[in-house]
């Protein structure tokens, strides 16, 4: 019993860590400090005048993450705050 315990355990830490190293990482989108941002529905505008429908966004790290369909896919846009660049994009 003890050593399915510790298999057990071991798995379940494991699935963790691999959650973890499977998201994108992309955090670094500027090094401007929050009261110098844009506002985010910028962001957003963006990505819609890109043709996105915006689902949603968010800050992640010192970006705003604009999660958007296009032709019926998914796609997390990565934009700096700072002058709203695109930094990143990822297809899901």
């Amino acid at each position: 019993m003890k050593v399915i315990r510790v298999v057990a355990m071991a798995l379940t830490v494991g699935m963790g860590m691999g959650s973890a190293a499977m998201a994108d990482g992309f955090k670094d989108c500027t090094k401007l400090d929050k009261a110098s941002w844009k506002p985010a529905s910028e962001a957003e505008a963006k990505a819609k005048a890109l043709g996105y429908e915006v689902r949603r966004s968010k800050i992640e790290g010192s970006c705003y993450e604009v999660y958007g369909v296009k032709e019926g896919k998914l796609y997390e846009l990565f934009y700096s705050p700072e002058d709203l660049s695109l930094k990143h994009t990822i297809a899901k």
